[in-house]
């Protein structure tokens, strides 16, 4: 049987049976994007990031490092997959139009993909930043459409993605539930002797067990000196007497991930480390109350310098105090639609949603790092995590 009997024999019984939400909210998304497009006059997108095809028929699987592809507009919608996606393609979507190609003949991606193009108009969209949109294809397009114009579109759809409806706040309240379940497993576990591995495997244990879908990035545990080196993670160390241990978290819950951090210490918090916690937590006060509609992302930002400006030559920070989450893929929860940073003069609008990564590292020494994942309200914003806010276990 071919993938395309396959498909076929799928849609009789399972199409759409594993959607992950009803077809009048990717209809609410799908509109809300049109409008979009018609503003930046766009006859059409063509859309590679797994994220972007999630929100707006519903698309997932754990293999993100095929192409796929979905051409949206006013009368298009057609997703492209590789054979061996067939199964997800009809299970998790409504979409009729779905086209298949064999996985290994990549040669079979240019045609269909170049026919849907052609009918949609000559201004098409693309992510050119999304690394999913691979070199080879935009250049067949372009020569196979020589009268098309490929035009950068990623804040098209980020603009719209960045607000997030109900059922998405829904999702990312389960999430933050499952997070904060995982977080707490493994803070209760923190003692001398233990593992980083095992604190891992604690709390990914906590979090699967309460219903965690396969995670966009794995929990991140770090202790001691290590935890003053960004972006390391677990690797078989164990806990020291003191030890500061940091933890960050992001369950999955259809696909949709509200990550949190916490740093609990084995044992008694040295004065140092307590002042830098506090520091990290009047951060956190500093740019809720600055998350308001109306006020710009530089705004805040803003004012966590200042908070941030009596420690800022001693600790090293990333220089982003928030950025968008919603629904992902690995190898990341980072939603990537917005930056509470310097320079970014998009204004807050409620419902957005973002994670506020406060964690200050003294190089050599260790890191402290805290954060909740956050809901934008008329009146700042509020967490939909539940982090207690304490070094203590």
């Amino acid at each position: 049987m071919n993938h395309n009997d396959y498909r076929a024999w799928l849609q009789q019984d399972l199409a759409g049976s594993e959607c992950p939400f009803p077809e009048e909210e990717f209809q609410r998304r799908r509109s809300a994007l049109l409008a979009a497009m018609k503003a930046q006059s766009l006859d059409a997108l063509l859309l590679t990031d797994p994220a972007d095809i999630f929100y707006l028929t519903g698309y997932h699987t754990f293999e993100v490092a095929v192409h796929v592809a979905l051409v949206f507009g006013p009368r298009q919608l057609m997703l492209q997959v590789p054979s061996i996606e067939t199964g997800p393609a009809v299970a998790t979507t409504r979409v009729r139009d779905i086209v298949g190609y064999r996985w290994e003949g990549v040669d079979e991606v240019l045609v269909p993909l170049a026919d849907c193009l052609a009918d949609a108009g000559k201004r098409i969209g693309i992510d050119t930043w999304h690394g999913s949109l691979r070199h080879g294809v935009i250049q067949g397009l372009m020569e196979r459409l020589p009268g098309h114009r490929f035009v950068d579109a990623g804040p098209v759809i980020d603009g719209v993605r960045l607000v997030k409806t109900s059922l998405e706040l829904d999702a990312l309240g389960e999430s933050a539930r499952l997070t904060g379940l995982g977080i707490e497993a493994a803070a209760q576990a923190v003692r001398p002797g233990i593992t980083d591995c095992e604190l891992a495997a604690i709390g990914c244990q906590a979090m699967h067990s309460a219903g965690s879908e396969f995670m966009s990035m794995q929990p991140i545990v770090t202790s001691g000196r290590r935890s003053s080196i960004i972006h390391v993670n677990h690797q078989r160390h164990r806990i020291e007497e003191g030890d500061p241990v940091f933890l960050e978290f992001g369950s999955a819950w259809k696909r949709y991930t509200a990550p949190m951090m916490r740093t609990v210490t084995a044992g008694t918090p040295s004065a140092r480390m307590q002042a830098i916690f506090d520091t990290t937590h009047r951060l956190y006060e500093a740019l809720t109350e600055a998350m308001r509609p109306g006020r710009s992302f530089d705004d805040a930002a803003r004012a966590g310098e200042q908070v941030l400006a009596p420690v800022a030559s001693d600790v090293f920070f990333s220089g982003v105090f928030g950025y968008s989450v919603g629904a992902q893929f690995p190898p990341s929860w980072v939603e990537g639609t917005g930056f509470i940073a310097r320079g970014q003069r998009r204004q807050f609008e409620p419902d957005m949603v973002f994670h506020l990564p406060l964690c200050l590292r003294l190089p050599g020494l260790w890191g402290i790092g805290c954060s909740d994942t956050v809901r934008v309200t008329e009146n700042g914003a509020v967490p939909l995590t539940s982090n207690p806010w304490s070094l203590a276990r």
